[in-house]
């Protein structure tokens, strides 16, 4: 039996506990790297000598089309196919209202929004093609309810994300699953350094009064690309611990 292949981009934080609960899950492993090399290769290294998996890493720039048609190209040299998308990467630029520019704004919405339309367009083909897949492009309940005025162009950009989970899901039919998976808090490197007392109030507002581990995030993306998820399709999953009234 071939080996399935699934796509992550990004190879740091919340991405690289997806990526090694699919390389434990035997899978082939393609992911990308756009700015963190040095952490991407030590992941490459690691997963390969503790799963013997086999994987693609490659830079991408997913704001960027001729870097997506590179790696589709390489992709398919090198696995012929793919079963399973998933549309991590994304940045945020914090910032007040006032320090604000459209420069950036349009940065994050080429990357997030964007480069989920892209990834989708040229890997839902090859999926579409071959009538099986899984596209799970993952937003953030700041898309939905939680809002963050100095991310409020991340926010705009995870919003879009939701909604154009849903034209890809139509579009695809009836082949191709296309799920969006909104995590809240996630423990993540990004967030060590958080102002202790600004942690504190936002685990405040979480039923459960923690941030997620990167893990719990994880084991929902995989599911819902396996089998037993066979009917979740169009869906919009809230992964945060539960939100207090």
């Amino acid at each position: 039996m071939n080996k399935k292949s699934v796509l992550i981009t990004g190879s740091t934080g919340l991405a690289e506990s997806i990526i090694k609960i699919y390389a434990r899950n035997n899978y082939n492993i393609i992911m990308t790297y756009n700015t963190h090399e040095i952490e991407a290769k030590a992941l490459e290294d690691e997963i390969k000598n503790k799963y013997n998996a086999n994987v693609l890493c490659i830079k991408c720039d997913i704001s960027i089309e001729d870097d997506i048609i590179n790696l589709k190209n390489k992709v398919i040299e090198k696995f012929g196919n793919i079963d399973v998308l998933i549309n991590n990467a994304s940045i945020s630029i914090d910032t007040t209202f006032e320090e604000k520019t459209k420069e950036n704004f349009m940065k994050i919405l080429e990357v997030n929004l964007v480069g989920t339309f892209l990834m989708s367009k040229y890997f839902g083909k090859i999926m579409y093609d071959n009538k099986k897949g899984n596209i799970i492009n993952i937003s953030s309940t700041n898309g939905i309810d939680t809002y963050y005025e100095y991310g409020l162009d991340y926010d705009a950009s995870k919003a879009g994300v939701i909604n154009l989970t849903h034209n890809l899901a139509n579009h695809y039919q009836p082949y191709i699953r296309v799920n969006t998976v909104c995590p809240g808090w996630i423990n993540t490197p990004m967030n060590k350094n958080m102002d202790k007392e600004f942690k504190k109030d936002e685990e405040n507002k979480i039923l459960l009064n923690r941030f997620a581990n990167p893990e719990e995030i994880a084991k929902v993306i995989y599911f819902i690309s396996s089998d037993d998820a066979s009917y979740i399709n169009d869906s919009i999953i809230r992964v945060d611990g539960g939100k207090k009234c």
